[in-house]
Formats: structure tokens, C-alpha cells, sequence
């Protein structure tokens, strides 16, 4: 295996050590939003389980010896001095540099959901606390509902009053 390939896995293996998962898993305040968080960590973990195993092990070395036989000594040995050499032109295998092409397309689309998913979480963090004020509000109301008189209920709820007196002022008795 190569000295890059090996470095990549533990860099890639390190970096998962310091996710905080559970931190994470904290924020997420919809079912939807923790379904796909446990589907992405579970992703995560098949992906750098699949890259420690992959990539934790050596290569086995090549038979040169089986090779002459079936192909002839002449290629092979071109074969094993290229795959043996250094990767420099031109004494070996001149390796390409890898062109990112993916990332430019998926870039803006990765963009425009990280603004939608701010607007999300300010309208989730909106609801929230109009939430968090509803349960106040019934909590108090709770509390006070055994001595509490109509005229204080109505207080509150001003459109109940209102339409409690629309519907007495029309004659309608709800049957």
C-alpha cells in the first residue's frame, strides 16, 4: 500500500474520532431531522469502517514467475521495471493529476440547501419558542382555571368573547 493511501485513512479514521455525534444528535429537534442524522452516521461509519479495512492492508506482491510463463519473460520484465521504478517519467508509469470535476457541479446545490437549512433552523427556532410560550400560557392556565371567572378567561381570549357575544346577539344557542 502506499504511504499517501495509508496516510489518507488515518487522517480520514482521526478526523471521525473528534465528530461529536451525540452533540450533534442533540440540535435536531424533528423526528424527520434525527432519522436522516441516524442514517447519515450510520453511512459515515460503514464508509470509514469500509476505507480502515480496505486500505489497512498490504497488497499482495506479484508473481513474476507466474507471469513469464504465460506471457514471456521480455514483457514482464518491462512490467516489473515500470511497476518497480520510481513514478517519474520517463522511468515509470506517469500517473495523471486527479481533475475535480464533481465538486464544481454540486457545489451550488450544496450551497443553496446549507442557506435553506439556516432558514430552517431560524423557522424552527421561531416555532420553538412560540411552543415553549403556548405551554407557559396552558401551564398558567391550568393553574388558574379553578378560580378563574369568565370575564378574566375572555380577557385573554378577546375573539372567544367576541364571538360568544355575536352568536347570544344573533340567537344562535349552538343547536
Amino acid at each position: 500500500m502506499s504511504g499517501t493511501v495509508k496516510k489518507l485513512t488515518d487522517v480520514a479514521f482521526k478526523a471521525s474520532k473528534n465528530i461529536d455525534w451525540d452533540g450533534m444528535a442533540k440540535l435536531l429537534v424533528s423526528d424527520e431531522a434525527r432519522k436522516e442524522f441516524a442514517t447519515l452516521r450510520r453511512t459515515f461509519d460503514e464508509v470509514n469502517s469500509a476505507l480502515q479495512t480496505k486500505f489497512s492492508q498490504e497488497p499482495e506482491p506479484v508473481d513474476w514467475e507466474y507471469y513469464r510463463k504465460g506471457i514471456g519473460s521480455r514483457l514482464v520484465d518491462m512490467y516489473k521495471e515500470a511497476y518497480e521504478s520510481p513514478f517519474v517519467p520517463p522511468h515509470g508509469i506517469e500517473i495523471p493529476k486527479y481533475v475535480d470535476t464533481v465538486t464544481p457541479q454540486y457545489k451550488p446545490k450544496f450551497d443553496s440547501l446549507l442557506v435553506e437549512l439556516k432558514e430552517a433552523e431560524k423557522k424552527s427556532l421561531k416555532e420553538s419558542e412560540h411552543l415553549q410560550k403556548e405551554i407557559a400560557d396552558v401551564q398558567e392556565l391550568k393553574k388558574k382555571l379553578s378560580t378563574m371567572t369568565a370575564n378574566e378567561y375572555f380577557e385573554k381570549h378577546p375573539e372567544l368573547k367576541k364571538k360568544f357575544d355575536d352568536e347570544i346577539r344573533n340567537d344562535y344557542w349552538g343547536y
